[in-house]
């Protein structure tokens, strides 16, 4: 495995825990009426790389699930990062 690779999955891995977090977060903020996650924070953790978990976890817990703009937004960005990896996996290999 290349070496970015190693630190690509790393980050990966960490985005995708600090994604889950956050949204389990704001879902219990939206049950107690208490300060929400702003949702450009929740896309923008998505876009670097946490959108997979993230969708996982707000279908799961049943959390804007309502909203179009994650619903239809974090399936792009899985896609986006898929097709950037493949990219940058190709030209190692």
């Amino acid at each position: 495995m290349a070496g970015w690779m190693k630190w690509a999955a790393l980050w990966l891995l960490l985005i995708g825990i600090v994604s889950v977090i956050v949204c389990v977060h704001d879902k219990r903020a939206a049950k107690r009426g208490a300060w929400r996650v702003p949702e450009s924070t929740l896309l923008l953790l998505g876009l670097l790389g946490g959108a997979l978990p993230m969708l996982a976890t707000m279908l799961l817990i049943r959390h804007k699930t309502r909203h179009i703009k994650f619903m239809l937004g974090l399936p792009l960005e899985i896609l986006l990062q898929a097709v950037i990896f493949i990219l940058l996996f190709r030209r190692t290999a």
